[in-house]
């Protein structure tokens, strides 16, 4: 099922006239290194004989990353993990009656971490081409952007990024209502709905570790993603709220070792200890842009249920946030 159009959000409103619609829709650049060569997958659909990225529109309610990493398995059979934000393409469509409507699809980089390969929506073609083929079959000109930036990180050694994901835990029962120890205290009806839908968020971005702080509301949030993925759920009192009290250096030692591993990970705490987190982050920023936006999510914090992505380039102690993407879930 396709997504509604939705009213043009404010950032692309200067593209197009008052009042038209926006289909929303993503996609991927998945890249692999062959002989230590960069390629590129496209892919071919008889319907329309044209190359494009793996790419489509979102299903209603869903999340942007998780349409992504869902089309790119439809379009080509292969489970990817997405990288670094690639730039979003904004294009006309048809009107509907006297309104225009424009089609905004929000692209990644990815890699490939699994899958069959087996083609069984309406493409009938993957092929891996150098960017100088794939420039020469791309049917869109508009899809060379995403090209170009993919090039372009690979030729400044800023395209083999990771991915540390943060995550607050989702509404959980008050605590007026709770009358047994705080670190119990679970999660409601709409909290558990939480996170089943944080599951397609996560596994988009494919984390190989789940570190949860040990109270149940948090290791709830996430559990259902741990258990679809088959990845492992370790708690750590240092993230939980009690642990903070106690120990405040815990926190930041728990992000020096993610960061030491450099490898896409998935870290649950409570709003209390993000404060910690998020300044932590806002040091590892690239740049004074991305600094400020840490710092706004340091003033009002994160919602329940939210995951923050933050795209990581490098490890250890030099290691810099190259972008960061709020993926705050509908009530």
């Amino acid at each position: 099922m396709s997504a509604e159009p939705l009213e043009v959000p404010a950032p692309v409103a200067r593209a197009v006239r008052p009042g038209a619609l926006v289909v929303r829709a993503s996609g991927v650049v998945i890249w692999r290194r062959k002989k230590r060569k960069l390629q590129v997958a496209m892919v071919h659909r008889p319907g329309y004989d044209d190359w494009a990225w793996a790419k489509g529109k979102l299903d209603r309610g869903e999340d942007v990353a998780a349409a992504a990493a869902r089309e790119a398995l439809e379009e080509t059979g292969l489970v990817v993990r997405l990288g670094v934000p690639l730039p979003t393409s904004i294009y006309p469509l048809p009107k509907s009656g006297d309104r225009d409507v424009i089609k905004r699809v929000e692209y990644w980089a990815a890699t490939v971490v699994g899958g069959h390969g087996r083609l069984e929506h309406e493409i009938d073609k993957v092929a891996w081409l150098s960017p100088t083929k794939a420039r020469q079959r791309l049917t869109y000109p508009r899809d060379l952007e995403q090209l170009e930036t993919i090039v372009g990180l690979d030729l400044a050694g800023r395209l083999d990024t990771w991915t540390l994901l943060v995550v607050r835990h989702a509404k959980a029962m008050a605590r007026k209502d709770w009358h047994k120890p705080d670190p119990l205290r679970p999660l409601t009806t709409v909290g558990k709905r939480r996170a089943d839908r944080i599951v397609p968020i996560l596994t988009a971005y494919a984390p190989e570790q789940v570190l949860s702080s040990t109270s149940t509301r948090c290791h709830d949030t996430v559990a259902p993603f741990a258990q679809h993925a088959v990845v492992p759920l370790r708690t750590k009192r240092g993230l939980s709220e009690e642990g903070h009290e106690a120990a405040p250096d815990k926190v930041h030692k728990h992000l020096r070792l993610a960061f030491e591993r450099g490898r896409t990970i998935a870290i649950c705490t409570h709003g209390p200890v993000l404060t910690e987190v998020l300044d932590d982050l806002k040091a590892r920023a690239d740049g004074p842009a991305l600094a400020r936006s840490l710092q706004r999510m340091t003033s009002t914090n994160m919602d329940k249920g939210e995951v923050l992505a933050c795209t990581v380039l490098g490890r250890g102690p030099t290691a810099r946030i190259v972008a960061v993407h709020r993926h705050r879930i509908p009530r």
